[in-house]
């Protein structure tokens, strides 16, 4: 089976293609550093020649809410236009458990604009709604710091392993489309003031984290089970603390 991946060099997309790879199928990397560029359509036609499914990791370069919203919804638009004239019956895009949710961030609502190009498209489609990944710690703390404070919301949140989101993409890519949502997340929820906190500490970053109901996740506003999954998730194994072990080595 031939499966494109958008975004393939990046860091799902590079763990996604060689999984892939592994189980015998055609995983083709595609990405500007590779001659295919979504925003001007450049090399899509030549790369979905034969191609089953396309899975689409791809991120926004800038998450200015003008830019990312164009991002997404140029993107997805051409992907979408080109699959269809390949032949393409399935199209799998990663997306964010939450996501509906965060309406408030500009972030959010451009993943949700790309979700609904895709539920429109007519295209057979599994969207994998993942929560946070583990590498995505310091992201979360960077953009939520100010001087040497670090003010986050003291709600739940399950991050997740990205090898098990590429695992879990390639699982739903080499299946029967399900026209709908699969959510995975990690084994274990924390509360997102006290994950970060400890995680800086474990890098002895001296910034202090401060548990703040009103600070804003990427703009918005966070109640106690915005980024937790539901019942129906399916949950990977690898827990954070030998994630977290294993970087040490």
């Amino acid at each position: 089976m031939k499966v494109v991946v958008i975004g393939g060099t990046g860091l799902i997309g590079s763990k996604l293609v060689a999984k892939l790879g592994e189980h015998g199928h055609e995983a083709v990397p595609a990405a500007p550093n590779t001659g295919v560029n979504t925003l001007t359509g450049e090399g899509l036609a030549e790369v979905l020649q034969g191609a089953s499914v396309v899975v689409d990791v791809s991120n926004s370069p800038s998450f200015a809410d003008d830019d990312v919203m164009e991002f997404f919804r140029t993107s997805t638009t051409n992907l979408l236009k080109a699959e269809a004239e390949a032949g393409v019956t399935h199209h799998v895009a990663l997306s964010v458990v939450g996501t509906e949710r965060l309406q408030e961030s500009g972030y959010f609502r451009a993943k949700q604009a790309q979700e609904e190009l895709i539920k429109e498209s007519g295209i057979p489609f599994s969207i994998v709604h993942a929560t946070q990944f583990f590498e995505f710690m310091r992201g979360i703390s960077d953009a939520a710091t100010d001087g040497d404070t670090v003010r986050l919301a003291p709600v739940k949140i399950q991050p997740i392993y990205s090898d098990d989101v590429a695992a879990a993409v390639g699982r739903t890519a080499v299946g029967t489309p399900v026209n709908g949502v699969v959510e995975v997340a990690g084994p274990e929820a924390f509360q997102l003031d006290e994950l970060v906190r400890n995680a800086l500490a474990a890098k002895k970053d001296p910034r202090k984290v401060v548990a703040d109901p009103k600070a804003p996740y990427f703009g918005a506003q966070l109640q106690e089970t915005t980024l937790l999954p539901g019942p129906d998730a399916q949950l990977a194994e690898t827990r954070i603390a030998d994630w977290a072990a294993a970087q040490q080595r």
